[in-house]
């Protein structure tokens, strides 16, 4: 307000408490789908707004992951134009984002990481991209879309250099090898489990034996250390533990009731295996798939699992009920 005498009367200004960054949204969405700590412990999120006529998103990021998600304590936050499926870290200011428009978007951290700015939007996919991967030691990644194909992007170059069309129904999930930056494993709804080699041109993928060959893999995750080892889980809630050498027994587990949205290894040096599914409920198993931790806090779809970095017992969830739980795991049932 300005007074008679023309000066600016400073008692109507209120400060604000939170200094929220400018370009964040007023407001999260409700569905938050996915979430990923980075190594130094900052939290990323990714929400969708799945009612209304318009599908939007955005993505939030935390250095206290303790106040998400109070949108008045996120150091960075943008709106998207549609809603977010999947969200990885690139180094450390990089964000890739897969989205319900098909497109791979990635967007980086600015003005002291309190601004996130928009590097590419790329609409490569014909339909919703459902799951992105990076590739270890380049500046590439792995996109899996409802459209049924698998694409390698060259981040640097903004391009896709390859698309794969070997599934037959929309791809439900890609995970990178942390080892070999030729390798990658893809599931999808055609219930087939695949194994993939950049370095094999002519036939890149070979299908991998599975449990229950009629029951569609949900969700895939590499062990962090073994070059040999993953963890996928099923539509019928089973989490399975597979050798890809045929050197260790696969060990199985009917960890939920309904199919397993996603897995997570923590960063131990035998690593733990956190599970999420649809049946709201979240589970902590040690390497030979024996339960520690049973939380059933949600009330609707788990969605997003992450560990926090070196060695750390806790970790993440996030879900369609809008909560961000915090979970940690007794120190003995780990090995740091």
């Amino acid at each position: 307000m300005v007074l008679e005498n023309g000066a600016l009367d400073t008692g109507m200004i209120t400060e604000n408490r939170w200094s929220i960054p400018p370009n964040a949204p007023a407001c999260m969405e409700k569905h938050l789908d996915c979430a990923q700590y980075r190594a130094d412990g900052t939290l990323l999120l990714g929400a969708s707004s799945l009612t209304g006529r318009c599908w939007l998103g955005s993505i939030w990021v935390y250095n206290e992951p303790g106040k998400a998600p109070n949108e008045g304590f996120c150091k960075a936050g943008v709106q998207t134009e549609a809603g977010v499926t999947d969200l990885k870290w690139v180094s450390e200011k990089g964000v890739l984002l897969a989205s319900d428009s098909g497109a791979l978007e990635l967007w980086e951290l600015s003005e002291d990481e309190h601004l996130l700015e928009n590097r590419f939007s790329k609409h490569d996919h014909d339909n919703i991209v459902t799951s992105v991967s990076t590739v270890a030691g380049a500046n590439s990644a792995v996109t899996g879309s409802m459209d049924c194909r698998i694409k390698i992007w060259d981040l640097g170059q903004e391009t896709v250099v390859t698309t794969y069309n070997a599934h037959t129904k929309p791809v439900s999930c890609v995970s990178c090898s942390p080892q070999e930056d030729a390798l990658f494993i893809s599931c999808g709804q055609d219930g087939r489990l695949l194994l993939w080699d950049r370095r094999k041109p002519a036939k890149p993928a070979s299908r991998l034996d599975m449990e229950s060959p009629d029951c569609c893999p949900t969700y895939v995750a590499w062990h962090p250390h073994q070059r040999s080892t993953i963890a996928y889980g099923d539509e019928l809630g089973r989490v399975v533990l597979k050798d890809l050498q045929g050197s260790q027994p696969t060990v199985t587990k009917t960890a939920h009731s309904r199919q397993v949205s996603g897995l997570a290894f923590s960063t131990h040096s035998t690593p733990l295996l956190a599970s999420i599914s649809d049946d709201c409920s979240v589970a902590v198993m040690n390497s030979e798939l024996e339960e520690q931790l049973r939380d059933r806090r949600h009330q609707d779809f788990v969605r997003g699992v992450c560990w926090l970095h070196g060695g750390s017992d806790s970790f993440t969830t996030v879900g369609w009920d809008h909560q961000v739980l915090h979970h940690t795991v007794g120190a003995a049932t780990a090995k740091a």
